[in-house]
């Protein structure tokens, strides 16, 4: 056991007196010693009740005669974070979470893992790691929210975003909005939408490398607590039969979950972290392998915020696996990948089925032809940009508008909510990249003013940072090359006409090359944002949104 190097022989009798001090019996240490990575703190609802669900773990591993032992990780909520600088640490944390489980596994030579992370950035950064790290491992998550009730009808947290919109368009009274905001988030939980925290963790059945349920099961069933405790008993199933992530997140794999990705319309965040998870495991996911699957995948699950659908609602579907059931019926997805359950997923789906044909579509009754996210690119982002399609109302998929340029995601929020944009503006937010912002921020708050003031069926939002999951609209994201490393966002001025064709996939800039040559000799690189701590160090080795915002 890789645990040994802490524990036998003569010479470790220190180590095995300091785990003594620790209340562990020699028993005990005869076992395998499995670590628990678990991000639960006092600052995310996602998070606020994981320490139940390490509880279960813990009793799963001793009952299937391994030993728990626990360590902690930061975790940042995106939502609480959003629109302020807090947001620039948010990407940022991923790396950092991964270098911690990395740093706690090395330290400690743990026979395996189970990582207990349900936010946005630690899940991503907790697969990271998994895969860097390449020992048994097995994932569970918090799960996500319920959905909140607000005059009869099922919210979320985008629905208070959003409500911010219709304040300030005369949409909503503040009293209303008071209420909403009492009633939208009803308990633990990542927030209940297709948002990126539910999408990683769907996802995560997809990869393989969670139990099925992980995705879907709402936090507060007791079925969530039955998964954690299965969890716990199949990690020390892992390390007997020395089954490693590398063995199950293969790129077969990652072709599956891109694959699910499309079919559920999730977060456009997906395309920055999967191709992080798949080079810690040596694999490389260019972007046009999720613009290739988007073009044969149909969207049969229309899930907040661009449906009425909420996690509940999947779960009772019959969840990931139903969408897979449904998937494979035309040969979309690969039934011969290993999952961390010890079968296939060809022999999980035998027992899968779909409860709710109104939530989960058959393929001849699909929502759209076509999967939920686009792979843009042309003048503007020659290396890529990323659209939440299905997100996007039909009647502007041809746009253009003229230019209205931000340098901040303040300035641009400012503009939106005084009603200096009008229908037909194309907002420009840059320096927001992962070197400019530095951090590559989330703009969640931009896009839900626009849709609450009315404004997201004629206006485009384009930005070389990010969206939340909980976007919707013409909001096009992860423009790369950023303008902090001289991307043609940099150089656009107001007044420019920008072409967007979702049909053909193309983001353009309708200025010559002569003109945007002159723009290019004048431009000057600007000064960082922050300039100490790890965010100016992360700006330094962080490299494009296009390449998943790794490290150099």
């Amino acid at each position: 056991m890789r645990s040994d190097k802490m524990k036998k022989g003569m010479e470790k009798a220190p180590h095995r007196s300091l785990f003594s001090a620790m209340g562990c019996l020699p028993e005990e240490l005869e076992r395998p010693i499995i670590g628990i990575a678990n991000s639960a703190n006092e600052l995310i609802p996602g998070h606020i009740h994981l320490d139940r669900i390490c509880q279960a773990v813990k009793d799963g591993i001793r009952l299937a005669g391994g030993t728990p032992m626990e360590f902690s990780t930061i975790g940042i909520c995106d939502g609480i974070a959003m629109n302020h600088e807090g947001m620039k640490y948010s990407l940022g944390s991923r790396e950092l979470i991964c270098d911690s489980v990395e740093v706690m596994a090395k330290a400690y030579p743990f026979d395996g893992l189970v990582l207990i992370p349900n936010c946005d950035k630690i899940i991503p950064g907790m697969m990271m790691a998994a895969m860097r790290l390449n020992i048994p491992a097995i994932m569970i998550s918090g799960g996500p929210m319920l959905a909140g009730r607000f005059k009869g009808k099922a919210v979320d947290l985008i629905s208070v975003f959003e409500g911010v919109g219709k304040v300030a368009g005369g949409l909503m009274s503040e009293s209303e909005l008071g209420m909403l905001e009492q009633c939208a988030c009803p308990g633990p939980g990542s927030c209940a939408g297709m948002f990126t925290a539910n999408s990683m963790n769907c996802l995560s059945e997809a990869l393989g490398i969670a139990l099925p349920g992980n995705g879907t099961i709402p936090a507060v069933h007791a079925a969530r607590i039955r998964l954690a405790k299965m969890t716990g008993k199949r990690i020390v199933g892992l390390i007997k039969e020395d089954v490693k992530p590398r063995d199950i997140v293969t790129m077969d794999a990652f072709v599956n979950a891109v694959t699910v990705d499309m079919a559920f319309g999730g977060s456009s965040n997906t395309a920055l972290h999967l191709p992080a998870v798949a080079h810690e495991g040596g694999i490389k996911l260019p972007l046009s392998v999720f613009d290739e699957v988007s073009e044969r995948v149909p969207h049969i699950c229309n899930m907040s915020p661009a449906g009425p659908h909420h996690l509940e609602d999947l779960s009772e579907a019959g969840g990931v696996y139903g969408i897979m059931k449904e998937l494979s019926k035309k040969g979309l997805i690969n039934k011969k990948c290993m999952t961390v359950a010890g079968a296939k997923i060809g022999e999980l789906l035998k027992g899968a089925t779909v409860e709710d044909h109104d939530v989960i579509r058959p393929l001849n009754k699909a929502y759209h032809e076509k999967g939920g996210l686009a792979v843009l690119s042309g003048t503007l982002a020659p290396d890529g940009a990323i659209v939440k399609r299905i997100g996007v109302v039909e009647s502007i998929w041809h746009f253009e508008g003229t230019a209205r340029v931000f340098e901040s995601e303040e300035d641009a929020g400012a503009a939106i909510m005084e009603g200096k944009i009008k229908p037909g503006d194309a907002v420009i937010i840059r320096y927001e990249g992962p070197k400019g912002g530095p951090g590559m921020r989330e703009m969640l708050t931009p896009t839900s003013v626009l849709a609450g003031m009315g404004l997201d069926a004629q206006c485009a939002l384009i930005t070389d940072g990010r969206f939340s999951g909980g976007t919707r609209g013409l909001c096009i994201g992860h423009v790369s090359p950023e303008a902090a490393e001289g991307g043609p966002i940099g150089l656009v001025k107001n007044g420019d006409r920008i072409e967007i064709d979702l049909d053909r996939k193309t983001i353009e800039i309708l200025v010559s090359k002569k003109e945007m040559e002159k723009r290019r000799k004048a431009w000057q690189r600007p000064e960082p944002k922050i300039k100490t701590g790890y965010m100016a160090r992360y700006a330094e080795m962080v490299t494009s949104a296009a390449s998943g915002a790794v490290f150099k």
